[in-house]
């Protein structure tokens, strides 16, 4: 016993230090200076405007995407800049060069997405004066992102700290057997009534309350749930996105429940390009998920400032409903 006190005492001690020296990278991130007008930034040979995104923008927003291969169709794009707020910078003829948004989740928290920037201006400090807006406007948050490979230094400068990987599993799926759901479980279609036990169990795995994201995700999908003595404790959502359908969110108890759920959704889908991204680093859920056609075909790292919210027990997020919304 007392070995183990010392461990878990090692382990505070660590995670202390870890937040202490996330704090300090942020003020230094922070503090960088910048020109007297924020609205400005020299880049490259020209001068470049930030602006707040609108709706209006999501044909900039497309051409960013594009040109860093990214599978956004118009509808995606709707959705986010309905959902989140944000700045785009472009350059002196109005070409997009950048993007930054976030998504506030309740009073309290937000999560950062669609950070783009055009590869040949990686290296030139748009993504971080972009970031530092959107730092500004939600100061004071616990906030959370997934990190591409080319971003993960700029947000750990920032003060990010990472969490784990997430898997970006897609592929076009093949027929695949129903697993056993365990005893004292039932599946059936998700239904309108559920709204309300999806959104507690959403708030619970997520680690906030997100209504307008989840009910916009409901409102797009179709999905199952899964129930125990008539209350609901998992469900799986899949709608249109990107290449072809993207599963997610889901939220379940174990893999085996987790694949319970998606099982039904990857049968209705049969020949058909399909995404999840899972934040679980179950070898289990993975293999399952590659059985059916969708291999592991990249990876982001997940990464958090300030509180770690994702429920670890119980309920807990199989899979995201998007990158930029967790």
């Amino acid at each position: 016993m007392q070995a183990k006190s010392g461990t878990m005492n090692e382990q505070m001690v660590k995670k202390s230090s870890g937040s202490a020296a996330s704090a300090a990278r942020y003020k230094a991130f922070m503090s960088r200076s910048m020109p007297a007008d924020e609205e400005r930034l020299m880049l490259d040979t020209y001068e470049a405007t930030i602006r707040p995104i609108t709706l209006a923008d999501r044909p900039l927003m497309h051409e960013l995407t594009v040109a860093v291969f990214w599978p956004h169709r118009a509808h995606d794009l709707d959705a986010f800049l309905s959902l989140g707020k944000g700045y785009i910078a472009l350059d002196e003829i109005g070409r997009p060069i950048g993007s930054a948004m976030y998504f506030p989740m309740g009073s309290d928290f937000a999560m950062f997405g669609m950070m783009v920037t055009t590869p040949r201006l990686q290296a030139l400090g748009a993504g971080g004066r972009l970031l530092r807006r959107i730092l500004k406007d939600c100061e004071g948050l616990d906030l959370r992102l997934s990190a591409t490979k080319s971003g993960f230094s700029l947000y750990e400068s920032a003060g990010f700290e990472t969490v784990g990987l997430i898997w970006q599993q897609q592929g076009v799926v093949r027929s695949i057997r129903m697993p056993k759901l365990a005893q004292g479980l039932s599946l059936r279609p998700l239904e309108e009534s559920d709204r309300t036990a999806i959104h507690a169990l959403d708030s619970h795995a997520y680690g906030a309350n997100r209504p307008e994201v989840l009910d916009a995700m409901l409102d797009l999908s179709t999905g199952v749930v899964v129930e125990r003595d008539g209350a609901v404790c998992g469900f799986a959502m899949m709608r249109p996105f990107g290449k072809g359908i993207v599963i997610g969110p889901v939220v379940a108890e174990d893999d085996q429940m987790a694949m319970c759920l998606c099982a039904p959704l990857i049968q209705q889908c049969e020949g058909r390009f399909v995404r999840l991204d899972t934040p679980q680093q179950s070898e289990h859920f993975k293999a399952f998920l590659s059985a059916a056609g969708m291999g592991v075909y990249d990876t982001v790292t997940e990464m958090h400032l300030g509180g770690f919210r994702r429920a670890t027990e119980n309920a807990q997020t199989y899979g995201l409903s998007s990158h930029s919304l967790g």
